[in-house]
């Protein structure tokens, strides 16, 4: 495809065709929970469960396998904190050529290890991907080996607009489109497919607050960088939208929304609660979507694509905890009782009245604000629900404690 060449219809026609037998047809998954919250159909569109673990494979797979001989006898060189690394890895490895990945400091271990499986050279730069992608540029230029970009190219855009197509066939009936968007090649890609087909679908894109490039560049008219992004959703970590799609998405898109971090969360262990899919947080927004405002999208059927399920075990432990707490699943307790044999086990037992489960408990006695005679109890418990959590306190009060908060 020629530089600078605005991706049409028959480029993501021609990725899927790349793509076969590459890249899998992953399911499309109906949830009963969420299409009882919106009121509408809901589909989960599993690219948790592509090849190395998100939709980056499609695009990587496209960008390299349309290369010259000679672009491929100088290797590849990729940046990225995760997917978009296994995505080129393997992508190479199938193709026969040889990659050099740049990953951050501190990039999760998993995605690391997996990255060198797939077969590339894993070199470690930088704090953020910013410093990463830098040090990509700068290896590019000074070897020959070609940058793929995780998103600003044509090539990119094509293979990850073949997510659209698969849609349409999977779901023909569908109104509603909803996927997270980092630097918009995914958006990007899926509107190109789906409005050359169906322009009728509608399609909406989810950014973390804490990340949300778009709207403001969407304001401005062209791509705007933000001074700093902060989100647990590695994958939507992007500052600056990139070229190539900010200029379909600004066509085509049908609106942009943003989610909180409690929302993100939330959606993760939906996912994993009702869904039993392991997701990670940027892969979850389009749920964090759906369940921040149900009532916008009753337009159904709504699919929702789950773009990735690569995520750190100890980001899943916290996520997943962070979820709960914002589900009202944790209840964290303060309480005076008296300093006396026995005190303790009394609070204990009037808890296991309530069917509450105790987690930790720190037992506080030499603090200058207690009075002689008084100790402190932090409890934490686990829940639930908001309601269960408002019974458990109603009955420590009603028990004579006095709850602090």
């Amino acid at each position: 495809m020629a530089e600078n060449h605005r991706p049409r219809l028959d480029d993501v026609l021609a990725a899927q065709k790349t793509l076969a037998g590459i890249a899998r047809v992953t399911a499309m998954e109906g949830s009963r929970y969420l299409s009882r919250l919106v009121g509408a159909p809901v589909h989960l569109k599993c690219e948790n469960l592509q090849r190395t673990g998100s939709f980056k494979i499609r695009g990587a797979y496209t960008r390299i396998a349309g290369l010259s001989e000679s672009e491929r006898a100088r290797g590849v060189v990729a940046a990225s904190a995760g997917n978009h690394a296994q995505g080129v890895a393997l992508a190479a490895s199938l193709l026969g050529v040889r990659s050099t990945v740049f990953m951050p400091v501190g990039a999760p271990l998993p995605k690391i290890a997996a990255t060198r499986e797939y077969g590339a050279e894993v070199r470690q730069h930088g704090t953020v991907v910013d410093e990463t992608l830098a040090a990509a540029r700068e290896y590019a230029e000074r070897t020959g080996a070609v940058l793929i970009h995780p998103f600003d190219h044509e090539d990119v855009v094509a293979g990850q607009g073949t997510v659209g197509l698969e849609i349409l066939e999977q779901c023909p009936e569908v109104r509603t489109i909803v996927l997270g968007m980092g630097g918009g090649g995914l958006a990007a890609g899926v509107a190109l497919a789906v409005k050359s087909l169906r322009p009728d679908v509608r399609i909406v894109g989810v950014q973390a607050a804490g990340s949300a490039a778009y709207p403001p560049s969407l304001a401005a008219g062209h791509p705007v960088a933000l001074p700093e992004v902060a989100t647990m959703a590695d994958g939507m970590k992007v500052g600056r939208p990139g070229d190539v799609p900010f200029r379909i998405i600004a066509d085509l898109l049908d609106e942009v929304r943003t989610v909180s971090e409690d929302s993100l969360s939330g959606a993760l262990l939906l996912c994993l609660e009702r869904a039993k899919l392991v997701v990670e947080p940027a892969g979850a927004s389009p749920v964090a979507a759906l369940l921040a405002e149900p009532e916008a999208f009753a337009g159904g059927p709504v699919v929702a694509v789950l773009s990735g399920g690569n995520v750190d075990p100890l980001v899943l432990q916290r996520t997943l905890r962070h979820g709960m707490a914002a589900a009202g699943r944790y209840l964290s307790l303060r309480l005076r009782v008296p300093d006396r044999p026995g005190a303790l086990a009394a609070l204990l037992g009037e808890l296991s009245v309530t069917d509450a489960n105790v987690i930790a408990v720190n037992h506080v006695r030499t603090d200058p604000r207690l009075g002689v005679g008084e100790a402190e109890v932090e409890l934490q418990l686990e829940t639930r629900g908001p309601r269960h959590c408002e019974e458990v306190t109603e009955a420590l009060r009603a028990a004579g404690y006095g709850v602090l908060g």
